[in-house]
């Protein structure tokens, strides 16, 4: 679990974060939503440590993340897993190679131990006998597998996906977002993705925390969503509808 409490964060006079609060739970798909420059991403990078706030908490399992000492951030930071938007797969490294990287550079674990672990988080997501093909050479929604292999190889306790079905089509979005929901109930980890689709908010939003402006303006769960009598939710809600409505029109 983890537990964002009054989080703030500004860039010279611009508040981007505003006492922020929420609570992400373990064995849950948890998602941050807003449109563009809502502050969302940037409350992203301050959970997993890219970002120091102004002020609040940020607990990993009652551990202040904050103002943790060097010995516990790094304990923490072995526990995290990140899928980035765009795969950031290394071009120069095979299937096999990309997915081992955290292994290589994290633990000590024996060679044979490594490929074992590979192996099986490529079962995992689907994407058996892959080892030794490029990153070039599959596609979109493979290489965002390949990503999900990679976060979860060191047996994560926390995955955190950076808008994870950018740039997908639409049948390949709902495969990376049942997959993401079946892996986070499966190793009862959890899972925080920050997205503005709304299928996968309707989909797999166990936990929704919605910001704009700054501000935290609603949390809730997808079946409470279109009842939020959000105003700022209910527009959002409706751009997202219609621009689905115009993407398949244009096919």
């Amino acid at each position: 679990m983890i537990e964002v409490k009054n989080l703030t964060k500004s860039f010279g006079d611009k508040t981007v974060l505003q006492d922020i609060s929420g609570t992400f739970e373990q064995g849950k798909t948890n998602l941050i939503i807003g449109a563009s420059g809502s502050g969302k991403s940037v409350m992203l990078k301050n959970i997993v440590g890219l970002f120091k706030p102004d002020s609040g908490e940020i607990l990993y399992n009652g551990r202040n993340f904050v103002n943790a000492d060097r010995d516990t951030k790094t304990d923490i930071r072995r526990e995290i897993g990140m899928l980035f938007q765009g795969g950031a797969l290394f071009d120069s490294m095979n299937v096999e190679q990309n997915v081992k990287f955290p292994l290589d550079v994290l633990t000590k674990m024996p060679e044979d131990e490594k490929l074992d672990r590979v192996n099986t988080m490529l079962k995992k997501v689907k994407l058996e006998n892959t080892n030794k093909r490029m990153p070039s050479e599959i596609s979109g929604g493979m290489q965002k597998r390949v990503g999900i292999a990679r976060a979860l190889v060191n047996s994560s306790k926390y995955l955190f996906c950076d808008e994870p079905n950018s740039g997908l089509d639409p049948m390949t979005s709902i495969k990376i977002d049942q997959l993401l929901a079946e892996i986070t109930d499966e190793y009862q980890i959890t899972t925080v993705i920050v997205t503005h689709d709304m299928n996968s908010v309707m989909e797999i939003g166990e936990y929704i925390l919605f910001i704009s402006n700054s501000k935290k303006l609603w949390e809730g769960t997808s079946s409470d969503i279109i009842h939020s009598g959000v105003q700022e939710l209910d527009e959002f809600v409706f751009a997202n509808k219609l621009m689905r409505k115009v993407k398949a029109m244009n096919g």
